[in-house]
């Protein structure tokens, strides 16, 4: 398999000669060659969502996705799935969808995390029989964020606020006054949209893991891992990175990607060679290996903001 700077060569070299969709037939290449090598049938879904440049409502998991994943599974015979995720994450009720389409499809489903597979796509992630990841792999938590005039707010910490504001002025009436400006901004149904949405995902993820990765076992490690990935409190923050290591400290059942060398290398040039894709039009891609795929491209004015020479990321370290 070729090194980062060889696949760039490879990619520019097939450009220059004019190849009709070039981006795209190498990326196919690799894909092809990872399925033949594991011998399972091989979706890959991932958004070019680490740059912080593309708007959210094109690389989030959301319900059309369900489209690209039907094509993507179209022909598709084998029993056994690799399902490659990069996204950072999105509609928990689209991903519910997604997993209980593809569980319906496949009798097991290993899911390759080649980077970072965060909050939704955590979530997505844990509908496997397995996780693969390596040094560089992350997962993040799981906890819902709710959307207000200020941005996007952990429900967790919305529940929190108003618990404490509760507490201070039930002690101390007077403190009333201080509370009101942001109490004003809550009701009732923002409260039990919190709870909601925090027992939904919590649910659905205690659900997949009883269901696959631990299934025929008492359920204990499901409670455990979904109740801890759920909670805001055990990461402070919703863009917490998630390591290997603390992956499998949590329990999670964790296959690391530097255990074979050879499947190593198959998927960090699948990886790259997607990531090399995003630096043309494609902001949103789920293909398998026998070339199905459901593209989602950025608008033009966009797309001359981003030329594709300007390759330039180091990758991970093998």
């Amino acid at each position: 398999m070729p090194s980062w700077g060889e696949l760039l060569k490879e990619v520019n070299a097939s450009v220059l000669a004019g190849t009709p969709n070039a981006l795209d037939a190498i990326r196919q290449k690799y894909l092809k060659a990872l399925s033949d090598l594991t011998g399972r049938d091989t979706i890959l879904y991932a958004a070019k969502w680490t740059t912080g440049s593309i708007a959210g409502n094109l690389i989030s998991i959301v319900d059309e996705d369900l489209q690209g994943f039907m094509e993507a599974v179209y022909g598709l015979k084998n029993p056994n799935l690799d399902l490659i995720i990069h996204t950072g994450g999105g509609s928990a009720e689209a991903t519910d969808a997604i997993v209980c389409y593809l569980r319906q499809k496949f009798e097991n489903i290993r899911v390759i995390v080649p980077q970072a597979a965060m909050s939704a796509g955590t979530m997505m992630a844990c509908s496997g029989d397995t996780i693969v990841m390596g040094k560089h792999s992350f997962l993040g938590p799981i906890d819902p964020q709710i959307f207000s005039q200020n941005g996007f707010i952990p429900a967790h910490s919305i529940l929190e606020q108003f618990g404490k504001a509760q507490e201070e002025i039930k002690n101390d009436p007077g403190k009333l006054s201080s509370w009101i400006p942001m109490l004003s901004t809550y009701g009732p149904a923002l409260l039990v949209l919190c709870k909601n949405q925090i027992e939904f995902g919590t649910k659905l993820v205690r659900s997949w893991l009883d269901n696959y990765m631990f299934k025929g076992e008492d359920g204990k490690k499901a409670t455990e891992i979904s109740g801890y990935l759920s909670t805001h409190k055990n990461f402070l923050t919703h863009s917490k990175h998630i390591s290997l290591i603390k992956a499998k400290e949590i329990g999670l059942k964790i296959v690391e990607l530097e255990d074979d060398p050879t499947f190593q290398e198959a998927v960090l040039s699948v990886f790259h060679a997607t990531m090399i894709n995003f630096n043309g039009s494609a902001v949103k891609i789920i293909c398998n290996q026998n070339g199905n795929s459901f593209i989602k491209q950025q608008q033009q004015q966009q797309i001359m903001q981003m030329p594709f020479p300007q390759i330039i990321q180091q990758p991970p370290q093998r």
